[in-house]
């Protein structure tokens, strides 16, 4: 009889983590959720107590744990700007002290882990697409450096761990992903388009809307995640859709789904917006054999769905 592995996720109360831990559950895997809701909610995972193999332990990443566990997915951190710019210096703590306290916890216990690292550590890109060689360029002293500079050194911390101690690492780079669980408040460009619509509010643009983003469905995600995990690869790999749009064709589905009456606000850019982010997965097909089946339309359809029957 095959041992059910153990699985830790923290922030397995968020967005993708909520995903993941269902996964994982299906496939009839233990997990144990780990998330102290700065950004989580357990609404996103009231329906997972039906399995007996879950566990939901309320704990923040910044203070070590002792427990026994076979893969360790790190996805604790709050993800959008308007929550990590919230308060910067805890954002800064959180990504630091919980990626140090989950590889001291994986070199202790011989655990596989999965750091979910992000398209944020290119910055602003020079090169387009990006793909995982380029270094970047990144404002380091800017309001979104917490979280773009904490999760580069996290990627360091994370290489030093398999260099000195031989812990086995993976490293997967988040490109803007979407779908159901997405917080209403996190000011996400597909979540903030959705709820604004559904409200019959003005859709806000930033800039003239010309910015590019490439968005992933959430399933195929963690679709992606889950092979990562599985395979032996060790460096960062480009996790999303490279299918590029502009946020104003975004803005027009979007309407055009719910309701092609609405009107654009337009506001000023961000400081430090990218202007174009889009993935190459040419290592991940090469790799994984993966790549995202699940088109924007689609996807967006599904999430409308979830959003209106939650808003």
């Amino acid at each position: 009889m095959e041992i059910k592995k153990r699985n830790l996720i923290t922030g397995g109360c968020g967005f993708l983590g909520s995903h993941l831990a269902k996964k994982l559950l299906e496939k009839g895997e233990e997990v144990i959720s780990l998330d102290n809701f700065f950004t989580g909610n357990k609404k996103n995972i009231e329906k997972l107590y039906k399995y007996p193999n879950f566990e939901l332990i309320r704990h923040d990443v910044t203070e070590p744990i002792k427990i026994e566990v076979d893969k360790i997915w790190h996805l604790a951190c709050p993800a959008s700007p308007i929550h990590y710019q919230h308060n910067p210096i805890k954002t800064t703590k959180t990504i630091f002290m919980g990626t140090y306290n989950m590889l001291g916890l994986a070199k202790r216990v011989g655990a596989k882990i999965l750091l979910a690292s992000t398209s944020e550590i290119y910055g602003d890109p020079e090169v387009h697409p990006q793909n995982e060689d380029y270094r970047g360029s990144v404002n380091t002293t800017g309001i979104r450096s917490c979280y773009d500079e904490g999760k580069r050194i996290a990627e360091t911390l994370c290489s030093d761990y398999l260099r000195m101690h031989g812990v086995d690492i993976r490293i997967m780079r988040i490109f803007n992903t979407y779908g159901p669980n997405m917080r209403f408040d996190d000011g996400r460009v597909i979540s903030n388009f959705i709820v604004q619509a559904l409200r019959n509010e003005r859709i806000t643009i930033y800039g003239d809307g010309s910015q590019t983003r490439s968005f992933c469905y959430v399933d195929d995600l963690i679709n992606g995640m889950i092979l990562l995990m599985d395979s032996n690869f060790q460096k960062p790999i480009n996790i999303g859709n490279p299918r590029e749009f502009s946020i104003l064709e975004i803005a027009n589905i979007i309407k055009d789904l719910i309701n092609p009456e609405l009107k654009f606000y337009y506001k000023d850019l961000p400081q430090d917006d990218p202007k174009q982010r889009k993935p190459s997965i040419q290592l991940a097909k090469e790799i994984l054999n993966w790549e995202p089946k699940v088109e924007l339309r689609e996807g967006l359809i599904k999430s409308i769905k979830w959003f209106k029957s939650n808003l």
